[in-house]
């Protein structure tokens, strides 16, 4: 152990990563041979058979099957259903979420409720006695939260720490004292352990979620800012080690100590940001010719390198001087010593590369396999954000080629398309898809997941992750639906828009602006078929519902978007709805929007070939009344086709010299005004 322990505290040169067995595979191949049979029970082994004709038979030995075994064994033979929503949100079809809020609010309200009840439980355990499950489930059952052995005694102060009562703990365990009873050095330890753990204070009844909250705020801080210490309400994220506390002074009135007890205090001042007086214990614990253990010794190497504010060789070299104390006491580290260490590179930013390859190489050379906290942290410091990412690193590649196939679990705390669906295919290695978070960063993974294909891959593989992904997995945010139509365009598949619209709106998406515009856009910039035609004017009719529907809710005056206006009434005049195209027209001139020119001619046109001069004159009209420059063009068109007719004729004439007047008019204020200047 100690020239293992050796050998990882030299430091190699090179960059390059040794060819090792992964040790995830062989707990794979493992699992294969023996999930639903042992070695010898697979199959009978037959003897050569004796000259008798008799056959020797061994006997398989007793197969020991895990708790579980029956259910993964059902759970093996289903799949996902790519068409239904996620499992979780099958409690009532009525509340069955269609957006990302939805479903955000149907969990936040799940695990409250479930909260409540679990508290309403562990209030009033008396009255939830009855036991139904064979067998029995612990956790289903209700807790003792209040202490049920009275008087003073150690059994009660035993009880108290077991309930995580820290002041009562601390009461109980001042009382013996002065009663003259000697608490053993067992349960002083297990005191100690409490009042390192919570800092001294009474831990509050939802700690665990605050401590997790608190501790992704310090990390967040650390990494973002590194200026200063980042504050909530006025005071420190996390409670901090306050000197002369109830754990100093019991650990000062402890008659004997052993190693447990000052590991103990050491790991709790560093949890609590006490630094300097965790390394004086330590000396204390080495001058009493004591061992500390590798818990200890990671906690240590942590408080060296946040309380060093020296050069970055300084504080690599406090590391080293650690590690070699923990050869001298052949203490082996274990996989949160080189996370401890990961991490803490981290912070040297640049300079922390080799020291961070160094120590993944030596972590495989003594047979510890990495975890993903460990992939993680190479990550972040060769992935840094700001001027420090000057050239990207190829590493994320390498690392990608050594993940692959691998299956992980729980051992630590804390643009390219192939790179992509290698993530990918890791993250549905097994059961590691647990790790991608709470069902914001599963949302925030998908989503950018999706985007990436549809940037980067053909129309029919993105239709098809589409498929696969949508509603199952995540609902979808309304850019991923913008990215979507985009991709549709790129591969000329248009006639699909008015499916994605109706998805659009069964996800809640059909008063985003930039959604509905970025739709009526794609119709209508080109022409298509006349069947298509009409199916993209049914599409513009829903869309412009909801429009009116947001006036009626809203109550108050409809602002038209003139793009969405100019490509509603384009649709509708070219799947022949000519009467919804005309009053379409009409909103123009309400709502003082500008119709584009090209609308305008293929209004004329579409009043030339019914042979309707009058709807042509309402063209000019709307163009005039608009102050449109190109009214005269519109005019004289009307002029030529509708020649023959006297009454078209003077009206046209009436209004381009109006026109003409108007424009005259304008332009001699305009050189008024320029006389004025000169």
């Amino acid at each position: 152990m100690a020239a293992a322990s050796a050998r990882w505290l030299r430091v190699r040169s090179g960059l390059c990563w040794p060819q090792t067995r992964s040790r995830g595979t062989r707990v794979c191949a493992r699992a294969l041979s023996c999930r639903f049979y042992s070695g010898s029970a697979a199959f009978s082994k037959v003897e050569e058979t004796d000259a008798t004709g008799i056959e020797n038979v061994v006997i398989p030995q007793k197969k020991t099957w895990d708790k579980v075994a029956v259910l993964q064994a059902l759970a093996s033979t289903v799949n996902r259903d790519p068409t239904a929503t996620p499992y979780i949100f099958h409690d009532d079809p009525y509340l069955i979420p269609t957006t990302t809020m939805e479903s955000r609010s149907f969990l936040l309200a799940k695990k409250s409720g479930q909260t409540a009840a679990k508290f309403i439980i562990n209030s009033h355990p008396k009255y939830f006695q009855k036991d139904i499950a064979e067998p029995h489930i612990p956790c289903l059952m209700p807790e003792y939260l209040q202490p049920q052995i009275e008087g003073v005694s150690e059994d009660a102060l035993k009880e108290r720490i077991k309930l995580r009562k820290v002041k009562a703990s601390v009461d109980l365990f001042d009382q013996l004292l002065q009663a003259g009873t000697t608490v053993s050095l067992e349960t002083t330890n297990s005191l100690l352990d409490l009042l390192c753990y919570y800092g001294d204070r009474e831990p509050p009844s939802d700690y665990q979620f605050q401590e997790t909250q608190q501790s992704e705020d310090l990390e967040e801080a650390t990494e973002e800012d590194n200026k200063k210490s980042k504050r909530k309400d006025g005071r420190l994220i996390g409670v901090t080690w306050k000197p002369e506390n109830n754990a100093e002074r019991i650990f000062a009135l402890m008659p004997e100590k052993n190693a447990y007890s000052y590991c103990t205090m050491i790991r709790g001042m560093v949890k609590h940001q006490a630094y300097a007086q965790a390394l004086n214990l330590y000396t204390e614990l080495l001058n009493n010719r004591f061992h500390a253990d590798v818990y200890t010794f990671n906690a240590l190497i942590e408080a060296k390198l946040l309380m060093s504010n020296g050069k970055y060789e300084d504080r690599w070299n406090n590391v080293l001087e650690l590690l070699k104390h923990m050869v001298a006491q052949k203490v082996k580290p274990n996989l949160q010593t080189f996370n401890t260490i990961l991490k803490s590179l981290r912070k040297f930013y640049s300079h922390g590369k080799v020291q961070a390859l160094n120590t993944l190489r030596e972590m495989k050379a003594i047979g510890i396999e990495p975890s993903l906290a460990t992939y993680h942290h190479i990550i972040r410091l060769f992935y840094q954000h700001g001027p420090s990412l000057r050239e990207p690193s190829p590493i994320i590649y390498r690392i990608m080629k050594e993940l692959r196939g691998k299956q992980f679990y729980p051992e630590d705390l804390d643009d390219d398309l192939e790179l992509a669906y290698q993530v990918h295919d890791l993250l549905n290695t097994g059961d590691n898809r647990k790790f991608v978070g709470t069902d914001v960063h599963r949302n925030f993974y998908y989503s950018k997941f999706f985007i990436l294909i549809c940037l980067m891959e053909q129309i029919d593989v993105t239709l098809k992750w589409y498929k696969n992904l949508v509603p199952s997995v995540f609902f979808p945010h309304s850019q991923n639906m913008v990215h979507l139509l985009q991709a549709l365009d790129v591969a000329n598949r248009l006639e699909l828009i008015p499916q994605i619209w109706r998805d659009c709106k069964e996800y809640g998406y059909m008063f985003h602006n930039d959604l509905r515009e970025e739709i009526l856009l794609l119709m209508a910039r080109d022409k298509h078929p006349l069947q298509l035609q009409i199916t993209f004017a049914e599409c513009a009719a829903d869309i412009k519902s909801t429009y009116e529907e947001s006036q009626t809710s809203s109550q108050r005056a409809l602002n038209w978007p003139a793009n969405s206006l100019n490509c509603i009434a384009l649709l509708f005049l070219r799947a022949e709805r000519t009467q919804e195209a005309w009053e379409m027209l009409r909103l123009f001139r309400k709502h003082n929007k500008i119709p584009r020119n090209g609308l305008l001619d293929e209004f004329l046109d579409a009043a030339k070939a019914s042979d309707s001069p009058v709807q042509a004159i309402e063209v000019v009209k709307l163009a005039s009344a608009l102050s449109l420059p190109v009214c005269k063009a519109l005019a004289q068109r009307v002029m030529d086709f509708a020649e023959p007719k006297p009454e078209p004729k003077i009206a046209l004439t009436k209004l381009t010299s109006l026109h003409s007047e108007d424009d005259d008019g304008s332009s001699d204020s305009d050189s008024d005004s320029d006389n004025k200047w000169k």
